[in-house]
């Protein structure tokens, strides 16, 4: 009996550890999200954000080696929280939806630091295979899963190389979000997809009756 009180004694200063660790990461990666969307990367510094956050800046070190990993995390929770990954019953229709609301992202204050992070990993090869491993790569193993649920369901040609696609799909965006050459909205992402599978589409497949749109809005709701 002396030694399970003993166990709980040890046990709840440490629940109570992670507990606080837990609301000091939050608390800066809150802090970081109001900062950038004032302030270019360049500008915020990690003094700013431990004084947002509430924290010493030593709390930032413990678990971030510089502010760019910082924002590149928020930036990150960021963006999961507001781009979807849809199941529609149809890749064309997932694609549309998915790269509109990836638009509506990166046009947003928050998701221009994506430009910056570019800029960043020109002097830090460190922070751009990071960028790379932790966004990039990661994004695009999520695209990949709409990707074969159209090939399974015969509304892709197998033959195509999937990669190539994603490229094709992504790679406008990417293109005038770097080079401001040309708009970025809803009826510019739904051409690029059209184009797309104007040359991949099967051109014998007979899309699936449609979810209903409380039926595809409730799936959102749980990615």
């Amino acid at each position: 009996m002396r030694q399970r009180q003993h166990l709980e004694h040890i046990e709840e200063p440490r629940r109570r550890g992670r507990h606080r660790s837990l609301e000091a990461k939050t608390a800066i990666l809150k802090a970081t999200l109001q900062l950038l969307e004032r302030e270019s990367l360049r500008k915020v510094t990690a003094d700013a954000i431990a004084r947002r956050a509430g924290v010493s800046k030593a709390t930032i070190y413990k678990w971030w080696p510089n502010k760019s990993m910082v924002a590149l995390d928020a930036y990150l929770a960021g963006m999961t929280e507001r781009v979807a990954m849809p199941d529609t019953g149809s890749a064309e229709e997932d694609f549309t939806e998915q790269l509109k609301s990836l638009t509506a992202f990166y046009t947003s204050t928050l998701g221009r630091l994506f430009c910056q992070f570019i800029a960043e990993g020109q002097s830090d090869p460190g922070f751009l295979a990071s960028f790379r491993e932790r966004f990039l790569y990661a994004r695009r193993d999520a695209a990949r899963v709409m990707w074969r649920r159209g090939v399974d369901r015969g509304e892709i040609r197998s033959a195509v190389d999937g990669e190539i696609v994603l490229d094709l799909i992504y790679g406008p965006t990417i293109f005038r979000l770097l080079a401001g050459h040309g708009s970025l909205n809803d009826s510019e992402s739904e051409a690029m997809v059209e184009a797309v599978f104007g040359g991949i589409r099967r051109l014998d497949y007979q899309p699936a009756k449609k979810k209903t749109g409380r039926a595809v809005k409730r799936h959102k709701r749980h990615i």
